[in-house]
């Protein structure tokens, strides 16, 4: 049996993933290169050092920023 989606909000956009999905993992999910966004997780800054370690769960907030490079 498949395990049941949770809910999070990427965005202002409702999506869902499996539970305890890890946060580069999900960025990849989404399509995004962990190494050119920035992520802002439950309404604060997440630093990168911690994404390996952030297991989503349900009703979890993100804002996710692709950085831009160029002059």
């Amino acid at each position: 049996m498949a395990t049941p989606l949770i809910p999070v909000q990427v965005n202002g956009a409702p999506r869902a993933c499996p539970p305890d999905t890890l946060l580069p993992d999900f960025l990849t999910q989404l399509g995004l290169d962990p190494r050119l966004v920035a992520v802002e997780y439950n309404g604060e800054i997440l630093h990168r050092q911690f994404w390996a370690q952030t297991r989503l769960q349900p009703q979890d907030r993100l804002e996710v920023v692709t950085i831009v490079g160029g002059g």
